[in-house]
């Protein structure tokens, strides 16, 4: 019902910005949050930051708070992350995610119904 394409990533050196971004397509009447989420090599998938859809109020983790911007964009069924002053840590693939259920704020993976098949970005030092 719902499929969504990250895009954005790539190599990018400390300090440095990227913008990543996420189209959905298919029905979304249901919607309730969108999130992002990022997975390095060996470690366990973390949230990131999250959207509701309707009232746009958003939520961050403190590895990107401050740095990273959520923001959605209805009418393009989008949403992006915009993250600058970036570091080696914020090296991952990421994902986005989107939600029906009523779960704020959703950090949980576990929280989503659909996901895209991740971005890579890479922060050299």
């Amino acid at each position: 019902q719902v499929q969504l394409v990250e895009s954005g990533g790539g190599l990018v050196q400390a300090g440095g910005s990227l913008r990543l971004s996420c189209a959905a397509s298919g029905r979304t009447n249901s919607r309730y949050a969108m999130g992002w989420f990022r997975q390095a090599p060996g470690k366990e998938r973390e949230f990131v930051a999250a959207i509701l859809w309707n009232a746009g109020m958003t939520y961050y983790a403190d590895p990107v708070k401050g740095r990273s911007t959520i923001s959605r964009d209805s009418a393009k069924n989008t949403v992006s992350l915009p993250t600058n002053s970036l570091k080696p840590e914020d090296t991952a693939v990421y994902y986005c995610a989107d939600t029906s259920r009523s779960i704020w704020p959703a950090t949980r993976a576990f929280s989503y119904d659909y996901w895209g098949q991740g971005t890579q970005v890479t922060v050299s030092s």
